[in-house]
């Protein structure tokens, strides 16, 4: 679903990343692992058109794709759930989701029954406005959110910062599910390494911009990639 080549990306004259080469495929979760301030977030805002990329190639199904900015790349089905999540604190719940609408043509400006099964706090509490939800729930309103659109490539940014336990076992649930729905490539920034691990059917590990290691799982060793990580 997703192959980079050659991927930069700069602040100013900074750097950022360096060559960046990897590929998400559909009814996968691909792991990008790495310590602070290697480059994990700055990858997913060029993959979003968050942040314009310098240079290099992105493809999504096999469609060369320019350096569009993030309103263009969501049409083409690319959901960036940001870490932080930024949702609308002072909109209502529903109203958070409905905003995932302008992706979609009118007759599909529906909320589908599927989010409130796999949040069915968002359904309890949707007429709450955003910036009262708990940060789990916060998170979890932004994922929904972001599946409102029908992402062919779902990226998900730190989702378990910050959360109790049980709403990571829950936003493990979900992820599990959306991969075994084999309708979307996701691509997980997580720095809870057993969490990531566990997750990950294929892995990118980021030091100082570049891929120090990267395949499937199966081809690595967990202490090869938890030493990577840890350099």
């Amino acid at each position: 679903m997703l192959n980079l080549t050659d991927l930069t990306l700069h602040y100013g004259h900074s750097q950022i990343l360096n060559g960046i080469s990897m590929e998400a495929r559909q009814g996968e979760v691909t792991c990008v692992m790495g310590t602070n301030g290697v480059g994990k977030t700055s990858l997913m805002k060029a993959i979003s058109g968050t942040h314009p990329r310098s240079g290099g190639k992105l493809e999504l199904d096999g469609e060369s794709v320019g350096a569009l900015p993030a309103h263009r790349m969501a049409l083409k089905g690319v959901a960036y759930v940001p870490q932080g999540r930024e949702i609308f604190p002072l909109l209502t719940v529903r109203e958070n989701l409905e905003t995932g609408f302008s992706c979609l043509p009118a007759s599909e400006h529906i909320i589908p029954g599927e989010i409130y099964d796999l949040f069915p706090v968002l359904k309890k509490m949707q007429n709450r406005r955003g910036g009262d939800l708990s940060g789990g729930q916060q998170q979890q309103l932004a994922i929904a959110r972001a599946l409102i659109t029908k992402p062919r490539l779902l990226l998900l940014d730190e989702p378990t910062e910050g959360i109790q336990p049980n709403i990571i076992q829950q936003i493990g649930d979900v992820i599990r599910h959306l991969r075994a729905t084999e309708t979307m490539a996701i691509v997980l920034v997580e720095q809870y390494f057993d969490f990531a691990y566990d997750l990950a059917d294929r892995l990118v590990v980021l030091r100082r911009g570049e891929v120090m290691i990267k395949g499937a799982k199966e081809d690595l060793t967990r202490d090869q990639v938890l030493q990577t990580v840890r350099v």
